[in-house]
C-alpha cells in the first residue's frame, strides 16, 4: 500500500473512532437524563459511579470535550457532585499525560512518515535521540527569540491556560493536551500534577463560593 494511502487510512480510523466515542458521549448522558429517578437512591449512586468512571476514562481521550461533559454530570446530578468531577477531571488528565509518557515517539514518527510531513519526521527523529535533561534546552535555544522561548520556559503556566482555554477541543481538548504533554518530556510528572490541580479547581470553587446558580449565569 503507497505510504500516503497508508497515512491517511490511519488518520481515517482515529477520526471514527474519535467521532464514535464522542457521540456515545452524547448517549450516554442523555441516558443518565432519562433514567435518573430521584426516588431510587441505589441507582442513582451506581449511576454517579459509572458515570465518574467513564467520564474519567474518556477525558484522557484528545478531542473529548472534557469541560462541557464535567458540566453537564454536575447539571444533571447536582453540586453534591462537584468534588467527584474534580477529583475525575484530574485522574482523566494525569492519565492521558501517562499514556503520552508511555507512548513511544517512533509512533508520531511513524504517522509523520506516513503523511509525508518529511521536516517534522526529521524533527521528531533528532528529538527522539535527545537525553532527557536536554529537551528542554534544546527546544528553547531552537525556538525564535520572544513567544515561543517565553511559553518554553514558562511551560507550567502555558499548560494551565491551555487546560482552561475556551473551545480547547479543536487542539486536542484537555486530554489531548496532556497526552502531549507526557509525549514531549518536557514536563516532569509531579510538576504537571500539581498543574493539573491548580488548573481545573477555578469552577469547582466558584460553585463551591456561589452556589450552583453559578452554572446558570
Amino acid at each position: 500500500m503507497p505510504r500516503r494511502l497508508r497515512g491517511a487510512l490511519k488518520l481515517l480510523i482515529f477520526v471514527a473512532i474519535l467521532i464514535a466515542v464522542n457521540q456515545y458521549l452524547h448517549y450516554f448522558l442523555d441516558m443518565l437524563e432519562m433514567d435518573l429517578r430521584p426516588t431510587n437512591e441505589d441507582m442513582v449512586h451506581r449511576m454517579i459511579m459509572v458515570a465518574a468512571v467513564v467520564y474519567a476514562l474518556t477525558l484522557a481521550l484528545p478531542f473529548v470535550p472534557g469541560v462541557e461533559i464535567g458540566l453537564a454530570l454536575i447539571a444533571i446530578f447536582g453540586p453534591r457532585i462537584v468534588l467527584l468531577v474534580y477529583i475525575c477531571t484530574v485522574v482523566g488528565l494525569c492519565l492521558g499525560f501517562l499514556i503520552g509518557r508511555l507512548m513511544p515517539i517512533r509512533v508520531l514518527i511513524g504517522i509523520a512518515h506516513d503523511l509525508g510531513l518529511l521536516r517534522i519526521e526529521r524533527f521528531l527523529t533528532g528529538f527522539a535521540g535527545l537525553p532527557p535533561g536536554e529537551i528542554v534546552p534544546t527546544l528553547v535555544s531552537a525556538a525564535p527569540q520572544g513567544w515561543a522561548r517565553f511559553l518554553l520556559r514558562n511551560r507550567y503556566v502555558a499548560l494551565a491556560l491551555l487546560i482552561n482555554l475556551p473551545g480547547n477541543v479543536v487542539i486536542g481538548g484537555g486530554g489531548g493536551i496532556a497526552m502531549m504533554a507526557g509525549l514531549s518530556r518536557c514536563f516532569r510528572a509531579p510538576l504537571f500534577f500539581l498543574t493539573v490541580l491548580i488548573a481545573v479547581s477555578p469552577v469547582p470553587l466558584a460553585i463551591a463560593i456561589f452556589g450552583p446558580g453559578f452554572l446558570a449565569e
